[in-house]
């Protein structure tokens, strides 16, 4: 008997027949995409000078220069969330850049020690599955936001944990400008700073991690408990049809 098999009889509560052994060989793809990373911007202010969208549009010059394609949703005129049907207009053009998208960059101000509730509401309006796609699911994110005064984590703390939730693949760096009213210039171009070069390290790795995981999100997110339960589902169904 061989040791795999000695050490699945060793271990009752798993079902051997949906039990898989990560590779490498299955983990990356043999052919990788050659398209240009799909990156979606969402910022949480209205604002006239608002200083979220500022730093989503110097991301997006960013990540141009990087090679990527992107689109940047202006949440003005978004109901509230259960203010109005799916079918709005505006949550309707929400969800499609959502699932059009490869990975996101979310940047919010801090407000009274948390995310606004317009990136949140934002948030609240992606589900977690549209019939049989999960819009979010295995899409890269990257975290930013702006303070009015000292430096804070707090927005992205918050949005950390929503990220988790929506189940993204949620890069480690992350960015906080302190005091971003003073780091933009009379054209609202942002200033060099070593907040400027943050931004820059933040978009960098969302688009090395979008670029490994693009093309193997069925395999990074294929889940022993998932495959279980659907085998699970599956017997049932059988087992009722037999009676």
């Amino acid at each position: 008997m061989s040791d795999s098999a000695d050490q699945m009889n060793d271990m009752p509560n798993l079902m051997d027949d949906i039990f898989n052994v990560p590779t490498a060989e299955r983990l990356f793809a043999p052919q990788p995409s050659v398209h240009k990373p799909k990156i979606l911007l969402l910022y949480g202010s209205l604002r006239e000078r608002s200083f979220s969208r500022l730093v989503v549009e110097e991301s997006v010059r960013i990540l141009q220069a990087m090679g990527c394609e992107t689109r940047v949703f202006n949440p003005s005129g978004l109901p509230l969330p259960d203010d109005a049907e799916p079918e709005h207009e505006k949550v309707q053009e929400l969800r499609d850049l959502v699932t059009w998208s490869e990975g996101m960059v979310w940047c919010s101000p801090e407000r009274h020690g948390s995310m606004t509730g317009i990136i949140k509401s934002q948030i609240d309006w992606i589900p977690l599955s549209l019939g049989a796609v999960r819009p979010t699911q295995g899409k890269t994110l990257a975290l930013m936001q702006v303070c009015g005064g000292s430096q804070s984590f707090n927005a992205v703390n918050q949005m950390r944990v929503l990220g988790r939730w929506m189940r993204c693949l949620t890069i480690p760096n992350q960015s906080s400008v302190a005091k971003a009213w003073a780091e933009f210039d009379d054209n609202d171009r942002m200033k060099p700073s070593p907040y400027y070069d943050r931004i820059v390290d933040v978009l960098e790795e969302l688009v090395k991690f979008t670029l490994l995981t693009r093309d193997r999100n069925d395999v990074l997110l294929d889940r022993y408990s998932e495959r279980k339960e659907s085998a699970e589902e599956l017997m049932k169904r059988d087992n009722q049809r037999s009676i």
